[in-house]
């Protein structure tokens, strides 16, 4: 049996795309870069052909949704479907899906999403000083946005704080006491 290869992360992965034809594009002459940006082209046109058949196959073969939603619970796989414009998810479910992956979902809520710029205002909870310490990992959220949900271009935090929880009013017998001297 076969150890699992490690996934490529999508948003590193796309960095580097950019990466390499921007430096193709500052070295080579019009002709390579045109020739290099085809090519990114003409392979993402495969990829994407490829991804179809699967999401058409999984959903055609499968009576359940268990192989579907395994598919787009996966970070890669959601964010070739969403490179591909081939996702089946609405943005807004998709935020959502990605707040859950980075186990965020209880400390963050979706304040405002503006499709027409990619502004997400995301609300965090702060801390109510219970010791447990709260929040979100940000940095985690904003990995798991950019590979599912992509059309998201800026993240805005805001913190709300959380009043904390008045003290534990403990309701029992009175305690025993001394007994008067007489």
């Amino acid at each position: 049996m076969t150890a699992p290869v490690a996934a490529p992360d999508a948003e590193l992965t796309g960095r580097r795309v950019e990466e390499l034809l921007d430096r193709l594009a500052g070295q080579g002459d019009a002709a390579t870069v045109s020739t290099a940006e085809e090519l990114v082209r003409v392979l993402m046109d495969f990829y994407g052909a490829g991804l179809t058949r699967v999401m058409q196959l999984v959903e055609r073969r499968t009576g359940d949704a268990g192989p579907r939603a395994a598919l787009l619970g996966d970070a890669l796989v959601s964010s070739l479907l969403v490179l591909h414009d081939l996702h089946p998810e609405d943005a807004a479910t998709r935020i959502d899906r990605a707040l859950a992956s980075a186990r965020s979902q209880d400390a963050v809520t979706v304040e405002e999403f503006v499709p027409e710029t990619g502004a997400l205002r995301l609300l965090e909870s702060a801390s109510g000083g219970c010791g447990c310490g709260g929040g979100a990992d940000r940095s985690a959220v904003e990995g798991a946005l950019s590979c599912f949900a992509p059309e998201v271009t800026s993240v805005g935090w805001e913190t709300r704080a959380v009043a904390p929880e008045p003290p534990l009013l403990q309701i029992s017998r009175r305690p025993p006491t001394v007994a008067p001297a007489t």
